[in-house]
């Protein structure tokens, strides 16, 4: 007797919408200058991504991201030189944007604790490609259901040393900024497909 083949749950598919999304880098200064330095808040502009899972249970949940580092805003007021000068060494001494045009998240592990049924927390671990190093990274993720869409925030930190980038700084060293920078994200994603096993 020929038995059938047990059908996988069918997922469902996210794509984030970046003109509806916040993504934000925030960068501190130290140094003997910092209290009349900037702390940069550097938004990034161009990214796409996808997010996957089987509904109710969660299992299968996988998160994908790629960030385009030459396009990249300095959301700070600041005098048009200063804004010029740091977007400057930002894209050709820190992110080498020539070199490494593209930085990458993909999750290999996602954990999920649901508060309700339209809020739910995920932890993510994964490994981020940037800056040509990968390491890996994890972070929660506060994931709101809004009908169809997906809200997802959160903020997590990120040392520029971890991927061969040394901090910036100027006035002779006098005023620099931290290897520490913290990101912060409220991403919105819209739901495109569901697929089963065979798709």
């Amino acid at each position: 007797m020929q038995t059938g083949t047990q059908m996988a749950p069918a997922t469902v598919r996210y794509v984030i919408d970046p003109t509806a999304s916040r993504f934000v880098v925030q960068a501190f200064a130290t140094g003997l200058f910092s209290a009349f330095g900037h702390n940069p808040k550097i938004g990034i502009c161009d990214y796409e991504g996808e997010i996957q899972f089987v509904p109710e249970t969660y299992e299968s949940a996988s998160v994908r991201m790629a960030v385009r580092t030459g396009a990249m805003e300095v959301l700070d007021e600041m005098k048009s030189d200063d804004r010029k000068k740091l977007e400057q060494t930002m894209y050709g001494e820190v992110l080498e944007v020539q070199r490494f045009p593209t930085a990458a998240y993909d999750s290999n592990q996602i954990t999920v604790q649901k508060l309700s049924d339209d809020l739910l927390v995920a932890h993510v671990s994964g490994e981020l490609s940037f800056h040509g190093a990968a390491q890996t990274h994890s972070f929660d993720a506060r994931v709101t259901r809004v009908g169809t869409m997906l809200r997802i925030s959160g903020e997590f930190p990120l040392r520029q040393s971890d991927y061969g980038i040394k901090p910036v700084s100027f006035a002779g060293g006098a005023l620099r900024l931290k290897d520490e920078l913290k990101l912060s994200f409220e991403l919105m994603a819209g739901m495109k497909e569901e697929t089963g096993a065979n798709a």
